[in-house]
């Protein structure tokens, strides 16, 4: 069985990776980090550190077992180290049986080390790096949590704040505009989970428990009034169960930046991680192998089943939710994931959704057993469902390949290769419905009965309506799936596609005032599935072009750009929250502009302002209705001309 514990609590690791910008409150040791300038270009960069009782801090400038001791690292190139250290402490050395009896140094004590930097160009007014380091206790050697600092330099130039004061996100000159997101309704994801919780309600791994788990309730029970309230506890445990999974996201959310559920679907390494989980459930599906806890999970749970009566049942319902983890992980991970960018609460809904239309049927059954006759019998349908949903699987891991393809822009995923790769999956399914592909245990297809035509019909459409693709035609039913339009082996001319300025706020301000023109500014992501709706369904509208081309200057601002900023833009900021975040990329610093000045965090968002940074109306999100968009860009052109 493949083990996957750490499934539940994937996107929270996401969120320790991404928020990583400061030292860890649970490293072993705490330093104070100070700098002297000693010449042009050139500080001294020190590391001071106290004692930590029983355990000893390797000293710098040793390599054990190929491994550097203490490393300097820094996110520019322009900055250079000093290979050696200076070191100031009382050292000891002793033969290290972890290294065959070589020779280490290590301190016991207080100790300070001072590395002497060189920086090419002009100077930061704040430096950025990170200094990791080893310590031991009798025979161990770790690495402790890498001291991420920041520190002042002397006569370097500072960078201004993200928050401009003339905007004022509370007082608009015209009220047109949205009030907030408008991303997928809670109802939207909560239907969205009753879907998932359905599908998995039908899978091998849990069908078969309907009938098996009922039956136990009425006929355990003393009278049938007492089977059906244990058959509802039964279902309500389960919902619970599904819910609790997400609280770890609400704590996450108050305690870490509030970009932290939008990095989790910009991330690259989380978007890769996505993508090698999502190929692991497909050949899980496929009946490779079982994706499940390790047996003393459920073996623990199933031990305290018998536990009182209300503790019984919930340890019951948990035991079911372990067992079946192998089919309700996947459909459960790909809500979770799909709506990770949104905040807590639509992890909170969705999971609902789910837990209810996993958890209602035993109730159901139990209140009304006659219902179970009516039930369809196990069979090879079951692993037809299993099949499909893994080719559908392999499909959204490909999206999730593509958005790290596209914030780091590899060009690895074209839109037509992605299109190409949906099509073969769409292929797949349908030859694999028609039994001319057999996968693990299927059985053949001896029948063809009304839903597997209807599913055949389904998926060949799908299928043939992706075609045009290959050409880089538009497809307007999937807009913001794929790559857009202008990512792909045979882009449309230039003249057929608007294209704003691309992460140029100051050229934008420059230009508008030149010609006197409103800017509308485009908070955008490469990873943006609503943002290439936008541009694809939306800004090639006849009047929203040629109000976006001829009225406005357009700036695109992408928050997701893993682009870094020249050495001198790179800062610590603090936001207008008192927290201090590291600005390090391009996105790093259109996020926080972002943030700072219009509250929110999502994308799409648009702003219209004046040239000297008045906003001229309420921001605008997602729309999939063109005239809508365009009442609001009339409305901010009207406020701009009138203001004048």
């Amino acid at each position: 069985m493949f083990s996957v514990v750490r499934f539940l609590f994937l996107v929270m690791a996401g969120v320790a990776f991404i928020s990583t910008t400061a030292q860890d409150s649970t490293a072993l040791y705490k330093w104070e980090v100070s700098s002297k300038k000693t010449g042009e270009g050139v500080y001294e960069i020190s590391f001071s550190t106290t004692a930590t009782q029983g355990y000893q801090l390797y000293a710098p400038n040793q390599e054990l077992g190929g491994i550097k001791t203490v490393e300097l690292l820094f996110p520019d190139s322009a900055i250079t180290a000093d290979p050696l250290f200076g070191e100031t402490g009382t050292a000891n050395r002793f033969a290290s049986p972890i290294f065959d009896q070589t020779v280490v140094k290590v301190y016991e004590g207080s100790t300070t080390w001072t590395s002497r930097i060189t920086i090419k160009g002009r100077v930061p007014a704040t430096l950025q790096g990170s200094l990791t380091y080893f310590y031991g206790k009798g025979e161990e050697f770790s690495p402790d949590a890498p001291l991420a600092f920041s520190v002042a330099l002397e006569g370097g130039e500072k960078v201004a704040g993200s928050k401009v004061s003339a905007i004022d996100i509370h007082n608009p000159k015209a009220p047109c505009g949205d009030e907030g997101t408008t991303n997928k309704s809670l109802l939207t994801i909560f239907l969205l989970g009753l879907l998932g919780g359905l599908i998995a309600l039908v899978t091998p791994c849990v069908f078969p428990m309907i009938p098996v788990t009922v039956t136990f309730f009425t006929k355990k029970s003393t009278d049938r009034k007492k089977g059906v309230t244990n058959a509802l506890l039964y279902g309500f445990f389960i919902f619970l169960i599904y819910v609790l999974i997400t609280l770890p996201f609400h704590v996450a959310g108050k305690a870490i930046s509030p970009e932290i559920f939008n990095n989790i679907s910009t991330n690259v390494p989380l978007n890769l991680l996505f993508f090698a989980i999502f190929v692991a459930f497909a050949l899980s599906f496929f009946g490779l192998y079982e994706i499940g806890l390790p047996a003393s999970f459920a073996n623990k749970a199933d031990s305290k089943s018998g536990l009182g009566n209300i503790g019984g049942i919930f340890f019951m319902a948990t035991t079911l939710a372990i067992v079946s983890f192998s089919c309700t992980g996947p459909l459960l991970g790909t809500l979770l994931v799909g709506v990770a960018d949104q905040g807590a609460w639509p992890l909170t809904v969705g999971a609902a959704g789910f837990g209810i239309a996993l958890g209602l049927p035993f109730a159901l059954f139990a209140m009304f057993p006659h219902w179970l006759q009516s039930l369809p019998k196990s069979g090879g349908w079951m692993t037809d469902v299993k099949v499909v949903l893994g080719f559908l699987e392999l499909a959204l891991a490909v999206k999730f390949l593509s958005n790290a393809d596209l914030v780091i822009q590899w060009g690895l995923l074209k839109r037509e290769v992605f299109i190409g790769l949906w099509i073969l999956i769409g292929l797949l399914i349908v030859l694999y419905l028609l039994g001319w592909l057999r996968i693990a245990h299927s059985s053949p297809v001896k029948k063809f009965g009304v839903l597997r035509i209807g599913f055949i019909v389904l998926f060949a459409s799908v299928t043939i309506y992706l075609l045009p693709g290959l050409v880089n035609g538009r497809l307007a039913l999937i807009s913001g799936f794929p790559p857009p339009r202008t990512y792909s082996l045979n882009p449309p001319e230039r003249k057929a596609l608007f294209e704003p300025l691309h992460n140029d706020y100051t050229a934008a301000l420059a230009r508008a005032k030149a010609e006197n023109k409103p800017v509308l500014i485009d908070f955008t992501g490469w990873a943006c599935v609503n943002c290439r709706r936008m541009e694809e369904n939306i800004w090639p509208d006849k009047i929203v072009d040629s109000l976006m081309r001829n009225e406005f200057v357009v700036v695109s601002l992408y928050v997701d750009e893993r682009k870094k900023l020249p050495l001198q833009e790179q800062t610590v900021e603090k936001l207008s929250n008192n927290t201090e975040k590291s600005i390090v990329t391009v996105g790093d610093k259109w996020a926080t502009f972002q943030i700072e000045n219009f509250g929110a965090t999502s994308q799409p968002q648009y702003a219209i302002l004046s040239p000297d940074q008045v906003l001229l109306t309420k921001t605008k999100f997602y729309t999939p209705d063109a005239d809508e968009f365009i009442e609001w860009l009339e409305c901010g052109l009207r406020t701009f001309r009138g203001s004048k």
